[in-house]
């Protein structure tokens, strides 16, 4: 009778989080909508005005958020639904590698923009440095496109984010193991994301995922 209830007992576990697995892979593909690429230029934006809180008054860190959001969300939206609308694009995750690349040169030409009239070099360093490595990251990735190799945008953005938290924490000495965790556990759901819904392989991901910390590595030497 033991043995029994037992066997209950574990097969009930089992159901449960088989379930739960179910249900999660339902919920899984939101985290590719929610933290798509086009909002981590603001999310970056705001990690460090968090980090960098003392340094501008609040007037001039409102300033800055607005021109990264109009010129890294709201302008490359309205060219997106303008592309989709002359069918040239069919979806915002860009699935397909000929719709790729122009939105990949558009947002690099607004990232250029950005950087050198109002993100300078002079007024927000480490932020500079931060759009720059996605630039450099950005190029890689349509450079790819003429080898056939569809690098994730989505782990680009990710990875080239938690690495420019982590300059900032110890650039500003600024202890912040939670986030830095946090971004890191974001980074596998993200990935998680985008192969349950087939978007890309595990060496596609791995090959964004490198494209977007290489260059912020890199460059954290002329900041930190």
């Amino acid at each position: 009778m033991c043995i029994l209830s037992n066997k209950v007992y574990w097969f009930g576990i089992l159901l449960y989080l088989l379930t739960n697995l179910f249900q999660l892979k339902k919920i899984i593909p939101f985290f590719s909508y929610l933290f798509h690429p086009i909002f981590i230029p603001i999310v970056g934006t705001l990690f460090y005005v968090y980090y960098d809180a003392n340094y501008y008054s609040n007037e001039q860190y409102l300033i800055l958020l607005l021109q990264v959001i109009i010129i890294t969300f709201f302008l490359p939206l309205s060219f997106f639904y303008l592309l989709r609308t002359y069918g040239k694009v069919d979806t915002i995750m860009l699935s397909d590698i000929s719709q790729r690349k122009t939105p990949l040169l558009m947002q690099i030409a607004l990232t250029v923009i950005l950087i050198s009239k109002s993100i300078t070099l002079d007024r927000f360093p480490e932020l500079f440095y931060f759009f720059l490595g996605a630039i450099c990251s950005t190029l890689v990735a349509y450079f790819l496109l003429f080898l056939k190799i569809k690098a994730s945008i989505h782990m680009i953005a990710i990875s080239a984010l938690c690495f420019f938290v982590i300059g900032l924490s110890m650039h500003f000495e600024l202890n912040s193991p939670f986030i830095i965790a946090f971004l890191f556990l974001l980074t596998g759901i993200i990935a998680s994301s985008r192969l349950v819904m087939r978007a890309h392989s595990p060496k596609e991901l791995a090959i964004g995922y490198v494209a977007g910390i290489l260059p912020q590595i890199l460059l954290m030497y002329f900041w930190l």
